[in-house]
Parts: C-alpha cells; structure tokens; sequence
C-alpha cells in the first residue's frame, strides 16, 4: 500500500511539473520510440487549476495549494478591540476570536465550563466534532490585566479564512470573570511557539507554513479606525499582503527577540523633532493603547497643551485635540511611523472636556505599540526564518 502510495505521488508531481511542455530527447543509446514534444505558445499556468485536476485524478492524495484567507474584522467599542470570526471542527463550530501578536495559544471555552463568563459566550462541543482529539494536558494562561484561563487541550481542524490546519486548542474549563462583558469567545495568538503556554505546542501559523498551505509566511493586518473610516473594513489576511490598504512601500524591520513581536524603536518623535527616546518594544495587536516609558509619555505629552498626568487615569489630554494635525512619531528600521495626536482623545471622560489619551506611561522596559498605533500603520508579521515586521502608513 504505501508503494502505491509513493508512485502515485511520483506520478503526480510529474503530471503538475510537465504541464507546460518542452522539447525532450531520451538519453543515451537504448532503443524506443521517440515522441518530440513542443512548446505550446498558448500556454498558461494555472496553478488552482493543475491542483484541482491533480485531487481529481488522485483524490487520496489531497494535494493542497498555497493560498491566502483573508478574515474580516469587527471593529468593538470606537477601537477598543477587534474579532474575527474563526471555525474549528466537523462540522464547523464558530468562533469570535481575538487575533493577537502579543501571545500564542489558540483557546475559547469549552461546553463543559459553567463559569458566568464561559455561559457567556460560544462553548466548544468537542463530542460533536467528528475530527476532534482528545490531548489531555492541563492548560493555563494569564494576560497583563490580570484576567486568567485554564483548562485542557485538545486537537482539532482550524480554519482561518479557508485556511484550515489540524491544531491544538486550548479548551477553557475556567475563565475569569473579566472576559464576561467581552463579546469575543476566546483568545488566536499570532506570537512566536517560544510563549505557548505549553511547551511543545507549535502555533497556527508553524503549522500552517510547515503544511505549504501560506503562498507568503506572512499575516497582514489592517486595523481600521473609526474616526477615520467608521472602523469598517478590517482584516487579518493569512499568506498574502493587501498592497491597497498603504502608501508607498513597506520597510521590514527585523524582529530582536522572537516570542512577542519584539524591535527596536529608534526614537519617539512630535512633528519630527526628535524627543530622545530609545527602546525595545513590540507590535501588540491584543493591546489597545501604546504603552512607553515614563519618561517618553512625559516627553510626548508636555508638547500637547492641556496635557495632565492624572494619578487615577494617567495621562489625559483635553478632547478638543481630535482636531490636531499633529503626529507623534516611532522611529523603526531607519524610518518614522506617526500616530495622529487626533488619536489620542482616545476616550472622553467626561470631565472638564478631559480624554484619556491613547499614549500612557508604564513601558520602562518595553515600549509597546498597540492598536492606537496599528489603526494609522498597515502591519506585516513575516515568519521567514529571519523574522521581520513590514510597516507602511495606512492608505486612508
């Protein structure tokens, strides 16, 4: 059986490599009839299409294409979040998914968990997943704001825009009450398998470039803003790059330290002058505020009339700078990307004409560089095998 097998596989790939024919002679001196083969001048590629015939001829084979999915995105709350939908087992289950470049492990809740914040949201029957299998080891998970998953893991097919891989899946039997007024089910990490939570585990997109299934090892992310365009149009676009959604060219800047997203930020900048700060940091797409250093929110904020660091809110900016022109600028891979100062009226509080600002201290050690950054800046995570991040400013 496995000989059948090979020379099927053998057969095909012939098959699909002689597709557009070539003058050939048989080598050497031994006997046979020749059959000359000529270019056909009208010839096309068609890669779906050889594919689509090769499955048709050798269905067990299921020989895949490379491709690209593209999900749309919900925009939550004026850019507090964004949620893609993602579909997992046989048949297919949906889930509203958090994309996120700031951690790895794929998890929602499972149909055994009865916390208040799981019967909230879309459960996973795995009994009902004709594909599902069963792992067993304990899972556990814990983010910044203090909210916290657990439970076990599993194995099933994911499928992300027609993307779809066999995957281990965190099932939550446990969530924290935080994640009760999200309107996400669950968390898709887009970091490196450094940070899963279990060792071992490779990610979606490991599993994905491994398969072939990616025309490009890369995931595109376009955040949209509300103010700027009502917040429509959003996508995460797995193995492709959507060069309408920027201006001018992409620069890549490579990633330091794989696990987050991590690079060097050269200089924080206001309207180009240079305000003298240096720092690692990361593109953090689960993030919706940028985090910098004490020092640097300081900087940024004194060039901003009105500007107040208030010891329960943090900074806050007066509201009517949703008119300014102004741009705060971080400097990576030898080139300046802006955030509007228009942004950071990020929300009204209601007090005195005060707006929380989207820039807040608190990133000594690592700048991060959230939402508030993405929705002005179009963002590739290219996972060849010398990471990179592509950014160009957004085409709006």
């Amino acid at each position: 059986m496995k000989i059948t097998a090979l020379v099927s596989l053998a057969a095909a790939v012939l098959v699909f490599a002689d597709a557009s024919p070539i003058n050939r002679r048989p080598h050497g001196s031994h006997g046979g009839h020749s059959v000359p083969m000529t270019r056909n001048p009208h010839f096309k590629h068609n890669t779906k299409a050889q594919i689509a015939k090769l499955n048709k001829r050798y269905p067990g084979l299921k020989i895949l294409a490379a491709s690209s999915g593209s999900v749309p995105l919900v925009d939550v709350q004026n850019d507090l979040e964004y949620y893609g939908t993602v579909s997992v087992g046989t048949p297919a289950q949906n889930f509203k998914l958090d994309f996120d470049t700031g951690s790895s492990d794929i998890w929602f809740p499972s149909s055994s968990c009865i916390t208040t914040a799981c019967k909230k949201h879309t459960r996973f029957s795995s009994t009902a997943s004709s594909t599902y299998q069963k792992d067993g080891r304990s899972w556990t998970i814990s983010y910044g704001d203090g909210s916290s998953a657990s439970g076990i893991l599993g194995s099933d097919l994911v499928n992300v825009g027609g993307i779809s891989v066999r995957q281990t899946i965190g099932l939550a039997t446990k969530e924290s009450t935080q994640f009760g007024s999200s309107p996400e089910d669950g968390l898709f990490g887009l970091g490196f398998d450094t940070i899963e939570s279990v060792s071992g585990v490779k990610t979606f997109m490991d599993n994905a470039i491994a398969g072939g299934l990616l025309s490009q090892p890369v995931v595109s992310v376009f955040l949209p803003s509300v103010r700027r365009n009502g917040g429509v149009g959003g996508e995460y676009l797995f193995g492709g790059i959507d060069s309408t959604k920027y201006s001018g060219s992409l620069t890549y800047v490579p990633v330091t330290k794989q696990g987050y997203w991590q690079v060097l930020i050269q200089d924080a900048s206001y309207n180009g002058a240079s305000l003298g700060q240096t720092s690692q940091g990361i593109i953090d797409t689960g993030t919706t505020l940028v985090i910098v250093s004490d020092a640097a929110a300081a900087a940024i904020h004194s060039k901003i009339p009105g500007s107040i660091n208030d010891p329960n809110n943090g900074w806050l900016v007066p509201c009517s700078v949703s008119s300014s022109t102004d741009n705060v600028g971080f400097a990576m891979g030898g080139k300046t990307f802006n955030v509007p100062v228009a942004d950071l009226a990020y929300e009204d509080l209601g007090d005195a004409g005060n707006c929380l600002s989207g820039i807040q201290g608190g990133g000594d050690n690592l700048f991060i560089l959230g939402d508030v950054f993405l929705k002005s800046n179009y963002c590739v995570f290219s996972r060849t095998s010398s990471p990179s991040i592509g950014i160009a400013p957004l085409a709006y």
